[in-house]
């Protein structure tokens, strides 16, 4: 109910973190067998299937499953009716890998069709002390292999952490150490209370297309970001509006504890802009790919640029910004659309009827079926 109410308040994917890590000790605390945990997650995951949003959709969620105690957890106490326990969550390890091989197991199964569940979407943290061999974890990638179902965010060879991390939907992942260099607040922490409050996705292709030069392609950038940046606050300032005035009651709560900390509800949301067809951006502008070495290098300069220019904004405004591989559905096709009705020579991907620009910084989808060469020319990027 807490999910369905609050997906009404927001347009994005609603996330919970450390999902495992705070929810195993209930087995214990409520002496659960295994038949019982996977029957409430069972009620869960079929309640999720539910269509409650706007467009008679279903709340589009993530949850964060850790596996093993989170070490933001590790030490802590317990909370069960609002009350700390003696015991720390890092006693509760054997009960996560039971609450996961029921989790899985329902995954697996499916509906009554046999058709999968399609939110929550799992995210799993691989690190490198991931526990590959443990047999309560084998469904995790029985699942992956049968629906594709888990989002894996590999920490191995990062300098990032999972704990520095919030996987919020499918590709919006925040950094934390933002909000730690912001100081906490709220019931949950800081580390929980955060999210975007909008995103804006810039049409590259257009840009690579208009270019003359490469000064003239970043004085255009730098132009569009503006616009996004403008954009962005104003609607930070306008939902602030709305929250103090009581049109976001349960977020109004939920974020309560931010307002009283730093003066604003939304100040450890993030502004997040993305992008969409870089690789028919680099056509565009210099007849090269993404897959090409002269493609990735200009690639870079120019993530290297939008990267300098958030943190500008985020110092001239005290706002947080961030840079997002944006899905863009629905956007890849229409920006394209449009871009080939008015410049009917520009390169786009697809067909003439159904052009459409290539998700974010990646390949063209036919450009090659090795996944470890994808990974090896995606890496830097």
């Amino acid at each position: 109910n807490f999910l369905f109410t609050i997906q009404g308040e927001v347009a994005g994917a609603i996330a919970f973190s450390n999902f495992d890590t705070l929810l195993a000790p209930f087995i214990r605390y409520d002496s659960l067998n295994y038949d019982q945990v996977k029957q409430s997650l069972q009620e869960f995951l079929f309640n999720m299937a539910i269509p409650t949003r706007v467009g008679f959709q279903c709340p589009f969620s993530n949850i964060t499953l850790d596996l093993k105690p989170s070490p933001a957890f590790a030490k802590q106490p317990v909370i069960i009716g609002g009350q700390p326990q003696k015991e720390t969550y890092a006693e509760f390890e054997e009960e996560m890998k039971i609450f996961n091989k029921a989790f899985y197991e329902v995954m697996l199964e499916g509906d009554k069709s046999g058709r999968p569940f399609h939110f929550p979407i799992p995210t799993i943290n691989i690190t490198k002390d991931f526990p590959w061999d443990e047999p309560a974890f084998n469904p995790i990638f029985e699942a992956s292999a049968k629906y594709g179902t888990n989002y894996f965010a590999n920490y191995i060879n990062s300098e990032m952490k999972p704990e520095d991390v919030r996987s919020m939907c499918c590709r919006l992942r925040l950094d934390l150490n933002e909000l730690y260099n912001r100081g906490g607040g709220g019931l949950f922490g800081s580390g929980s209370l955060t999210g975007s409050i909008g995103v804006v996705t810039i049409n590259m292709s257009r840009i690579g297309y208009l270019s003359k030069t490469k000064k003239d392609f970043f004085r255009r950038l730098a132009g569009i970001m503006d616009l996004a940046k403008e954009s962005l606050e104003i609607k930070r300032k306008t939902i602030e509006n709305f929250i103090e005035k009581g049109l976001y009651p349960y977020s109004n709560f939920c974020l309560s504890g931010i307002k009283k900390a730093r003066g604003s509800y939304y100040s450890n949301h993030f502004s997040t802009i993305g992008l969409v067809g870089m690789n028919e951006c680099l056509l565009n502008f210099i007849e090269e790919n993404m897959g090409s070495e002269k493609g990735r290098r200009f690639a870079l300069e120019i993530m290297d640029f939008m990267r300098e220019k958030l943190v500008k904004y985020q110092e001239g405004t005290g706002n947080l910004y961030n840079l997002e591989a944006t899905p863009a559905e629905a956007t890849a096709y229409r920006l394209a659309l449009k871009d080939k009705e008015k410049y009917p020579d520009i390169i786009s991907a697809g067909t003439k009827e159904t052009p459409y620009y290539t998700n974010s910084t990646m390949l063209p989808v036919n450009y090659t079926d090795d996944v470890l060469k994808a990974l090896k020319l995606q890496d830097d990027i």
